[in-house]
């Protein structure tokens, strides 16, 4: 890394443009703090947001959690090094019973919300009524899951997930997320491990240090505003939040809404369902259509396509059986 990537205090931290740039706005940049053991990740999601939504719609109060819970999962696998995907998911008995929102290692992101019937607040506990948050970590070759689970401590999206932090992953965390229609950021704090052990008078004093390194760098944090969170570049933010301190500033990574549906997934869905109950689709439709919950991408299978595709391997190669 060179030394144009640190931004010592009183810098001009490489800033020409105070406003998130055109064209690059879906990025995601990390940083750590050279003298506290302090990491962080700010993520600003614009054209990713659009297309997740742009086959959907919900009300402006289930469009502000999902995009809260998109910018949220953005900043999740930020934190992590695996291959795989990470799933966000929140499910309750309210008026929106369920919402799930997937990233993977190359930050692709899709997600969906159900919902029975208009809410009258945002707020998770009256949304999602009695419910959890479940995050889930699966290898690309689903070689290994991991899931947390925690409940809907918090009004918002971030409280709960700096429960799962302090549950699971054992780091004092802090979030913030805001959302607009067309556009959505978050910044995540979070305080790394100091110390071998806590026997030594070294350590406890190194872990008393810490704790007010993590007091001084949240209590900045805390003077954000939602207008700078969703306007300003990262440079021009880490600057107006930190600009006495020593970052380290890793380059930007894009963040994009891809969706993995494909035939082949269908085909393999119309399997599990097995010959007779897509006949009996069949009989009452006339053709099987399947659309995609987070893309609204509709696959359709005419008779012949979609009993060819239930058909046992030697029937559809025309193989034949012991003379």
């Amino acid at each position: 890394m060179s030394d144009q990537d640190r931004s010592p205090p009183g810098s001009d931290w490489g800033l020409e443009s105070e406003s998130t740039p055109q064209g690059s706005a879906d990025q995601l940049t990390r940083f750590m703090f050279d003298t506290f053991p302090v990491r962080g990740h700010y993520v600003h999601l614009d054209a990713s947001w659009r297309a997740l939504i742009a086959h959907q719609e919900y009300p402006p109060l289930i469009r502000e959690v999902l995009a809260e819970a998109m910018a949220a999962t953005a900043l999740l696998v930020a934190t992590l090094k695996f291959d795989g995907v990470l799933t966000l998911q929140m499910q309750g008995d309210g008026p929106m019973h369920l919402l799930v929102v997937q990233g993977t290692a190359k930050q692709s992101l899709r997600g969906v919300a159900r919902y029975t019937r208009e809410p009258g607040s945002s707020d998770l506990r009256e949304l999602l009524g009695h419910g959890q948050m479940t995050v889930t970590l699966e290898n690309a070759d689903r070689s290994s899951r991991y899931q947390g689970v925690v409940p809907l401590v918090g009004a918002r999206i971030a409280e709960c997930l700096e429960e799962y932090f302090r549950r699971s992953e054992q780091l004092p965390s802090r979030l913030w997320l805001s959302a607009t229609p067309t556009s959505v950021a978050g910044l995540l704090l979070q305080r790394l491990p100091v110390g071998s052990s806590a026997s030594s008078d070294d350590d406890l004093n190194e872990l008393a240090e810490a704790d007010d390194d993590w007091k001084r760098v949240v209590m900045l944090a805390q003077t954000v505003n939602a207008q700078e969170l969703l306007e300003l570049s990262p440079a021009h933010l880490l600057h107006r939040l930190f600009n006495e301190e020593v970052l380290r500033v890793y380059e930007s990574v894009p963040v994009f809404f891809q969706c993995v549906c494909s035939r082949d997934r269908v085909a393999n869905i119309l399997r599990s369902l097995g010959p007779v109950e897509v006949q009996s689709i069949l009989d009452e439709q006339g053709q099987v259509e399947v659309r995609c919950e987070f893309c609204s991408r509709a696959f359709s299978f005419d008779a012949v396509d979609a009993l060819a595709v239930c058909a046992p391997a030697s029937s559809v190669l025309g193989t034949a059986g012991p003379q």
